[in-house]
């Protein structure tokens, strides 16, 4: 599936914000040929007949030098028999602006068809379209965001604009603010919540590159689960206070790392220890009796998250089919709920079990055993986190 992310951000600010938090987000004017496409589209809107002339009226402030002309959006809603959309739409005063945003839009579509038509049959698409557009929008902007949506109806009646869907993500708040704070002083600050709680937990850390990089993705892994463990349709209260994170905060991206991390120096320890003599090496699965594991723990740990973790995926990528308005919801919350859950019962597990025990032949059974339930586990982890696009911590 490809994925066309637009509008092109042009402000340094928050293409470095979350070129941070690993989101590879497009950059610059949209390309050479946004003006023919924007010309495309003022074509368009001078042969409709929702269109109409913005007459200045006496004693009013002039307009603004971009307005072109005004679009009737409610005969529009009207006439389609459209729903879903907010009843106070009206009449939109069209920009360039606006044509602009709707044309990097337009040649998304048109490069997503060109890359999925070519890849293809076309009886994939029965209904003309090979893409379908998703605006995610808060819910602040739903109202002008819709207005873009009949706007391009409007001017382009295609088989693409008419499944145009909208994703509406809730308020995020900030307990007790003393002043308003942006996306990069969020980052900032809570990278420096995650070095305090790191420094408490581990000591004075060395100021080196490595170190550099894990508190990077400690603080990439805490904004996304704070912002991804709510549904999307839900408020988000952020608190900005030092006591409310940590390195194993149940509720924290960064106690998800932590036992990643726990994992990783599990294996290593134990290949070390091969190269050393002190144990063997491990046997296929094959080979192995697995009635040695009996602990409660290990079970849990296959019935509640190995076995169902391909259907947590697909219910996490999966978008409703279309129906009838316009909202539709997606399950963003999964993933972390999930590797939250799964984080405190092998914490749990993990903190009671040892797994790396005496070196004696009549243990080797249930620790190959072990090793290799846990193997599945750090894959796991892995997998599910390359789904947030963070990578897997071999320290913390």
């Amino acid at each position: 599936v490809g994925v066309r992310l637009v509008p092109a951000l042009a402000e340094e600010g928050s293409r470095e914000v979350l070129r941070r938090l690993r989101v590879d987000w497009p950059s610059g004017s949209g390309g050479s040929a946004l003006p023919d496409t924007v010309s495309a589209l003022k074509r368009a809107l001078g042969r409709s007949p929702c269109a109409a002339a913005c007459e200045q009226g006496p004693g009013t402030a002039a307009l603004p030098e971009d307005v072109i002309c005004k679009v009737h959006l409610k005969s529009f809603v009207e006439q389609q028999g459209l729903v879903g959309y907010d009843p106070n739409l009206d009449v939109l005063v069209v920009t360039e602006g606006k044509l602009r945003s709707l044309a990097e839009l337009q040649q998304a579509v048109l490069q997503c068809t060109v890359s999925n038509a070519a890849a293809l049959p076309a009886s994939c698409f029965p209904d003309g379209s090979c893409c379908s557009i998703v605006h995610v929008v808060s819910c602040e902007e739903e109202f002008q965001q819709q207005q873009l949506d009949l706007l391009w109806r409007i001017l382009d009646p295609g088989a693409h604009t008419a499944l145009q869907k909208h994703l509406v993500c809730g308020p995020v708040k900030v307990t007790n603010p003393s002043s308003p704070i942006g996306a990069d002083q969020y980052f900032q600050l809570r990278k420096r919540q995650m070095y305090k709680a790191s420094v408490m937990k581990y000591g004075e850390l060395a100021q080196d590159e490595a170190w550099t990089e894990v508190i990077d993705t400690l603080t990439a892994a805490a904004i996304r689960f704070e912002m991804l463990s709510t549904a999307h349709r839900s408020q988000i209260t952020l608190d900005l206070e030092d006591s409310s994170i940590s390195t194993k905060g149940t509720k924290s991206g960064a106690f998800v790392m932590y036992n990643c991390a726990r994992l990783a120096t599990l294996f290593d320890t134990y290949q070390r220890a091969v190269e050393r003599g002190t144990y063997p090496p491990l046997l296929p699965a094959s080979e192995l009796n697995f009635s040695c594991l009996r602990e409660e723990g290990e079970w849990l740990l296959l019935f509640n998250y190995l076995l169902p973790f391909p259907e947590v995926l697909q219910q996490a990528a999966q978008l409703p089919p279309p129906s009838k308005g316009i909202r539709i919801t997606a399950n963003t919350e999964i993933v972390c709920k999930f590797l939250i859950q799964l984080s405190m019962d092998f914490s749990s597990y993990y903190n009671r079990v040892h797994i790396l025990g005496e070196p004696l032949p009549h243990l080797f059974d249930q620790m190959f055993a072990r090793l290799r339930l846990l193997g599945a586990v750090r894959d796991m982890f892995h997998s599910a986190l390359a789904t947030l696009h963070l990578p897997p911590l071999s320290q913390i």
